[in-house]
């Protein structure tokens, strides 16, 4: 809309809007009350029909809840347990290191040539083959050799004036987002080979907190970056130029000064990572068994052998998107008085 908003409308303008924006407004909002409303019914009163207002046409009931506090559900509080954990560690330490990566693309000139990339490739996919193949290797040690090796060859390559193109700060940013382009069941599938070809070696990643809380990290981190650098590229550079007069190390520059400077943005970045893996599915769904299973898998299975019990369902995600809820007021509040500044673009 233009500059003028609404002021430039005629008053049967301005009503048509409003109505719109409230039409909207039920639309969007009926969805959570129907599983507001379904948490509370007993069965006969869902199977029974619709109905719409409690204490009119249906008599509420607690005992969804109870079902859930009593396990009858399944084990409801491990799994809530169990997400909490994941998705805090999870979003600290992808907004920690996102933040950091970020702050490197906006204070720092990268050069990186396309032809050290490609040796990267060749040497990885090249000595996973010797290693497997030849030397008699398993799959995950070969995998666990050939990497380190090519990752050490192609920062060796890259200091040299190898032909073809030279990839620049924007294309490892557009390197970054474009991770989430992939279709997520590609991802997931192929993490699961990985964590099964790891395990063999010992390491166990499948149901685990390591390998589910890696997995979100690698997951988060795109949105991480670029959100984090919009933020940091509203930071007058000339606060850390003062600093660097004074023989101020780089790490100390970011750890004292930008960090503290940046506070807001990394708080609303961690929440909007938070309920990014919290509502995940179908990593959780590939990776788990029974140990680590979240919330939405949890709330997925909420059926019996009669069929889908919307009751259990909407009792489980009423109480798993409460915290999800909490966290967007907090947002919505941060954002009304202008505390994320370039965060959010």
């Amino acid at each position: 809309m233009s500059g003028q908003g609404l002021t430039g409308l005629s008053r049967w303008s301005r009503r048509l809007v409003a109505a719109g924006v409230f039409a909207w407004c039920l639309i969007t909002a009926f969805p959570l009350y129907w599983v507001v409303v379904t948490a509370f019914k007993t069965p006969p009163g869902v199977v029974g029909g619709p109905t719409y207002i409690p204490f009119v046409d249906f008599t509420p009931t607690l005992q969804p809840f109870m079902d859930l506090y009593q396990g009858i559900r399944g084990e409801f509080f491990r799994t809530f347990l169990n997400s909490t954990i994941v998705g805090l560690s999870a979003a600290a330490i992808a907004t920690a290191v996102g933040a950091m990566a970020a702050y490197a693309l906006v204070r720092f000139e990268f050069r990186v040539r396309f032809g050290a990339g490609l040796i990267f490739f060749l040497l990885a996919l090249g000595g996973y083959l010797l290693f497997n193949n030849s030397l008699g290797f398993t799959r995950a040690q070969a995998l666990l050799l050939a990497f380190p090796i090519a990752l050490a060859a192609a920062i060796l390559a890259n200091r040299l004036p190898l032909p073809g193109p030279i990839l620049g700060n924007e294309d490892i940013l557009f390197w970054f987002v474009s991770q989430r382009m992939f279709p997520p069941i590609v991802t997931a599938f192929a993490l699961y080979l990985l964590y099964s070809e790891i395990g063999r070696l010992g390491f166990q990643l499948i149901d685990s907190y390591v390998g589910l809380t890696l997995c979100y990290v690698a997951f988060s981190l795109p949105i991480v970056v670029w959100l984090m650098r919009d933020f940091f590229e509203a930071i007058p550079i000339e606060v850390e130029e003062a600093a660097m007069v004074d023989n101020v190390p780089s790490w100390r520059i970011f750890l004292g000064i930008v960090v503290p400077m940046s506070m807001n943005g990394l708080l609303a970045t961690f929440m909007i990572t938070l309920a990014f893996v919290w509502n995940e599915f179908l990593f959780a769904l590939f990776l788990t068994n029974s140990r680590w299973q979240t919330l939405p898998i949890l709330v997925a299975g909420q059926n019996s052998q009669r069929g889908d019990e919307w009751w259990a369902i909407s009792a489980a995600a009423l109480v798993a998107i409460i915290p999800m809820m909490i966290m967007a007021g907090l947002l919505s509040r941060m954002m009304r008085s202008g505390l994320l500044l370039g965060a959010i673009k």
